[in-house]
Order: C-alpha cells, then sequence, then structure tokens
C-alpha cells in the first residue's frame, strides 16, 4: 500500500452506500464499510473537501433500466421501491452534510449518463478517493471511468466490498493498482490530517 497524497483538490466519492444495497450478503460485513464510509465522509467534511455519495435509482416506471438482453442479470426486472435508494441516516446527518453531492446513476459506473464529472471539475477536483459496493462492479466501473478522464485514484480497500470473493479480490490485487493507489481508511484519515 502507498501512503496517499491528498491535497485540497480531492474529494471522496463513495458508491451504493444505501438501503437495498447494504441489505445484501457481501464478502465484508456492510456494517463496517458503512462505518469506515462515515468516517471517511466525515473527515473529508470537517475539513471542507467534497463527499460524493452515488446510488443506483430508476424512475419507478422502470424505463430508464438498462437492457435485459443478457445471460446473467444484475439490475432488477422491475424498478426497486423507492427506499432502495434511500441513503442512510449515518452518511446524511450531521454537520457538513448539506454540500454533500448526491449522484443517482443508471448503470454500474457512476459517470455514465450522470452529471458527476461536471460536479467534480466545477470543484476542481483531480484526485478521487473512492470506496463502496461493490468493488468490482460499481467500484470498479467508475474507477476505470474516471481514470480514462485522467483522475487520480486511491482505493479505500476496508471501505470497499463485494458479492463475491474472488472478485474483490481481482480488483483490488490486479486492477486497482494499475490505475491508482489502494490504501485504508486509517492512512486516508491520517492523510487529511497531516
Amino acid at each position: 500500500m502507498t501512503a496517499p497524497q491528498l491535497t485540497d483538490r480531492t474529494a471522496l466519492v463513495l458508491v451504493d452506500l444505501q438501503k437495498g444495497i447494504l441489505a445484501r450478503d457481501t464478502v465484508h460485513p456492510t456494517d463496517g464499510i458503512l462505518r469506515q464510509g462515515v468516517r471517511l465522509a466525515e473527515a473529508f467534511r470537517a475539513r471542507g473537501l467534497p463527499v460524493v455519495l452515488i446510488k443506483v435509482a430508476f424512475h419507478p416506471d422502470g424505463g430508464d433500466l438498462p437492457p435485459a438482453d443478457v445471460d446473467r442479470r444484475t439490475f432488477p426486472e422491475t424498478a426497486p421501491p423507492p427506499e432502495f435508494s434511500q441513503l442512510p441516516a449515518e452518511l446524511t446527518g450531521g454537520p457538513g452534510t448539506e454540500h454533500d453531492v448526491v449522484v443517482a446513476k443508471r448503470h454500474w459506473g457512476a459517470f455514465t449518463g450522470t452529471e458527476l464529472d461536471l460536479q467534480l471539475r466545477r470543484r476542481g477536483i483531480d484526485t478521487i478517493v473512492l470506496g463502496g459496493i461493490s468493488t468490482s462492479i460499481g467500484v470498479e466501473s467508475t474507477a476505470r471511468s474516471a481514470w480514462e478522464l485522467s483522475y487520480g485514484l486511491l482505493f479505500v480497500e476496508d471501505a470497499t466490498t463485494d458479492l463475491d470473493a474472488d472478485s474483490h479480490a481481482h480488483s483490488f490485487g490486479k486492477i486497482f493498482p494499475r490505475i491508482g493507489h489502494v490504501t485504508t481508511t486509517d492512512e486516508v484519515l491520517a492523510a487529511l490530517k497531516g
């Protein structure tokens, strides 16, 4: 792991830490992943750095669901109920949350079809600290787009999990070190204090 280098041009982006996904069976318990996400968000807010909360949500009629013609479907066949996309109170309550940016996505990656790039660039962001669920789908898809858009990337391993252990290990062992730096919550928090 590499000690993170954080500047005032760094934002925290947390992917899909929402009620419907936190309820899933994951490799690492989601209450711990959420707890690390909250720690990171509180530290970024205290430093006056942007916190971006990504959630997957669909129109009630399901018209914006991704195409269904695949061998193994990862999205629901119909739009989930609104509570599926709700962000937990632990993440959205407290000081500084009124400045958080919330982005709704309709695909795996948070850049496709959203205003994420615009929101980051208008704030002068060039580096993203990334965590969330799931490692090999939402987080990795977002990371690949961010890397292609020339953002610097730091992946917080203990604030990220997957539905599949092999997929999680592959992303952190093979993909993320090639497009950014792997780090931990404690290392990020120390860098923010320094």
